[in-house]
């Protein structure tokens, strides 16, 4: 299995001297963190969508096997609630080409008190491009019902395992990838996962029948997200 592990962004003033060196200018920091993790998730996207160069040039800034996954904007998430796709996906298609090869998968984060919706889920698929990476992080726990994992199947779209303010969700394998979020042990964006419960992690990720993970640490206080990903990364290696 092919892993690629990293942090949900990499542009925190607080990882100075924790992760970065004090006098590394914050236009290199993803380069330097490019030499030691080989994926990042794009988190910035979710409030305003980069332009095509933006995504190009950071790009141009990391090695050929990097890989980048885009989180999508809230106006498709959130406030359109995935309707009218053929209006809210183009503008994120577009700029997003600017990764060339690089591009990972499209990350939709769906808010936390939208009931489910499988109709309005099925007719976004079927509007996303075949050939884009998709995957679903389902904040409402109505969600997690065998109705909507058949619809992600059936598009070959993931369901985003992820770890989040003390639950777990249901370890779901709807794609032929797959995609794990760490948000933190106990708070939101906060605390670190010990060793322990990486290797648990690890044990799962190794048992899965699929060729690609991806693996994003959110738990972005005090840089614990970095050391995670790196220690992570050192355990599947």
């Amino acid at each position: 299995m092919q892993f690629h592990i990293g942090t949900s962004g990499w542009v925190y003033p607080h990882w100075r001297e924790r992760f970065y060196p004090e006098d590394l200018a914050e236009p290199d920091w993803l380069a330097f963190y490019a030499e030691r993790l080989k994926s990042v998730e794009i988190n910035r996207s979710f409030y305003r969508l980069p332009s095509s160069e933006n995504f190009a040039t950071w790009r141009d800034a990391t090695p050929d096997d990097f890989r980048f996954a885009v989180k999508a904007s809230r106006y498709i998430t959130h406030m359109k609630k995935l309707k009218d796709p053929k209006e809210t996906l183009p503008p994120l298609l577009d700029a997003i080409e600017g990764l060339g090869d690089k591009l990972g998968p499209l990350l939709f984060q769906l808010p936390p008190r939208w009931h489910a919706n499988p109709d309005r889920l099925k007719e976004f698929l079927e509007t996303l491009p075949e050939d884009r990476q998709a995957v679903f992080e389902l904040r409402d726990r109505t969600w997690h019902c065998d109705e909507v994992l058949e619809v992600l199947s059936d598009f070959n779209a993931a369901f985003c395992v992820y770890d989040l303010g003390g639950f777990t969700s249901p370890k779901e394998i709807t794609a032929d990838f797959i995609y794990l979020r760490l948000h933190g042990p106990v708070d939101t964006y906060r605390g670190y996962y010990d060793k322990e419960v990486l290797e648990d992690w690890a044990k799962w990720l190794r048992d899965q029948k699929v060729d690609t993970a991806y693996v994003y640490f959110n738990n972005d206080e005090s840089a614990y997200s970095v050391r995670n990903a790196l220690e992570l990364k050192e355990l599947l290696e």
